[in-house]
């Protein structure tokens, strides 16, 4: 799975580019069946915003969005933001219909 970098109104380094990266294989091995990811970087109003997104199977997106004081920071608060919804998404129950109990 090849991420999408993106940056808005700002150069990020090659090291943060790299980053970006890690992070996101990371998260996507925490999720089940990743799908497509993708990094933000932006400038809002002088403050580094970092949007990360993780498309897992079955339509659903989580979306984690942090500022800091760099765009370093802003990544790895995004990526405890992101690593919690993985972690209760996996958590949750699935309805999970079987035919055969579906047979009159």
């Amino acid at each position: 799975m090849d991420p999408a970098i993106t940056a808005r109104h700002c150069d990020i380094t090659d090291a943060l580019r790299d980053r970006a990266t890690t992070v996101l294989e990371r998260l996507g091995q925490l999720a089940e069946r990743p799908m497509e990811t993708a990094v933000t970087f932006d400038v809002d109003a002088g403050r580094p915003v970092v949007e990360l997104r993780l498309h897992v199977a079955r339509g659903e997106v989580m979306v984690a969005s942090a500022d800091g004081a760099d765009h370093r920071s802003a990544l790895d608060r995004a990526e405890e933001k992101l690593r919690k919804q993985i972690e209760r998404a996996a958590g949750r129950a699935r309805d999970v219909r079987h035919t055969s109990e579906l047979k009159v």
